[in-house]
């Protein structure tokens, strides 16, 4: 499998203006499948459009916020745009199979599992899975999420080398090249930190829910799979190809020298945050040190209403996320613990706040 990489395509570089699929740019999708399969690559494609391809379908001019509208868009624009793509790569000698995904198939373990079998099978029968969300039915990722953080756990299910997230842009740039003539493409990038997915700002398009901001975001998801992320341009000639072979095509966001295992990526990323708990600077140096579960003594706030085994975050007193993980308190009962040291503790209550085989510290 280590020749696997992701593919993802997002919707303004697959449809005009009016949300109408550009067949052209489907055709150089498939002939650039097709050379990358020539050249020894399994690929995975991620590709969005299903709410942008239906609009045109049920003459709708402007995307709606309707949730459960968007939900009957996506059900008539998913198989317009599965179809196209079987046709394309069904001309290039290549086999496609559809794999629809929720939230739910990262948010609960067995389903991961299936969902992970299920696609390293398509591989090895080699087909070309085509991979969407299953918006249909999945109202938070429509409302809240699009296909680049998609992208980036499928790339770690299938133990991808390279995600490949194609745009209408060439890259990362150092200001907003649309406004600024100076701004330069940003080649390389060490590591993507929230001050980095805050300057990238918001949704590149009308017809997109995503934008640069989440294909950072998706690019860091990356990098702790161990997994290479690269965003380009979708209109540059043979840059599938190209970027699986190493070569400069964009922006690169290294992968990190260890990556995390498969369940503290599900915990880190997969894992919806129910609430945050804000620590003090001692429990953040014995977190950052490694090793440490996190103890009621540290804390200094709870926000949110979360349970047991819920996954949330944790933050130092300046409101940065230093880790996640899955607490072993409910918000009440960790809110009127919070600072208490261990024997101060009643008898029964747990002496870990998030023990340390279930957390996740994203400082380094």
């Amino acid at each position: 499998m280590s020749n696997v990489a992701v593919v993802k395509i997002g919707t303004s570089s697959l449809t005009d203006v009016d949300g109408v699929i550009v067949d052209a740019a489907l055709r150089k999708l498939g002939e650039d499948v097709a050379t990358a399969r020539t050249a020894g690559y399994d690929i995975v494609l991620v590709v969005s459009g299903a709410i942008a391809a239906g609009m045109p379908a049920l003459k709708l001019e402007e995307r709606p916020t309707d949730v459960a509208l968007l939900q009957a868009i996506a059900a008539v624009g998913q198989p317009r745009l599965m179809e196209r793509i079987v046709e394309i790569l069904d001309w290039h000698g290549l086999v496609a199979g559809q794999v629809l995904l929720t939230s739910t198939d990262f948010g609960h373990r067995t389903q991961y599992l299936h969902a992970r079998d299920t696609l390293r099978r398509l591989l090895d029968l080699g087909v070309v899975p085509v991979v969407n969300e299953n918006d249909t039915v999945a109202d938070e990722e429509i409302r809240f999420g699009d296909n680049d953080r998609l992208a980036a756990l499928v790339a770690h299910l299938v133990g991808a080398r390279t995600l490949l997230m194609l745009t209408d842009t060439e890259g990362m740039f150092t200001a907003d090249p649309r406004l600024d003539e100076g701004a330069s493409l940003i080649e390389e990038i060490a590591e993507v930190d929230d001050a980095l997915v805050a300057a990238a700002g918001g949704a590149g398009t009308a017809r997109g829910s995503g934008g640069m901001a989440s294909k950072l975001a998706a690019a860091r998801i990356a990098s702790w799979s161990g997994v290479r992320a690269v965003i380009a341009a979708a209109r540059r000639e043979r840059v599938v190809i190209d970027a699986l072979d190493g070569l400069s095509v964009g922006t690169t966001v290294a992968p990190k020298a260890r990556a995390l295992s498969s369940r503290k990526l599900w915990i880190a990323f997969a894992r919806p945050s129910a609430g945050r708990i804000t620590v003090d600077a001692g429990a953040v140096a014995a977190l950052a040190r490694g090793g440490s579960s996190l103890l009621p003594a540290g804390v200094r706030g709870v926000s949110g209403r979360f349970d047991a085994l819920d996954a949330v975050e944790v933050a130092d007193e300046a409101g940065q996320v230093v880790a996640k993980g899955l607490v072993q308190w409910s918000a009440a009962a960790l809110d009127a613990a919070a600072g208490k040291r261990t024997g101060e503790l009643a008898p029964g209550q747990p002496t870990e706040v998030i023990h340390r085989d279930d957390m996740v510290v994203f400082t380094d």
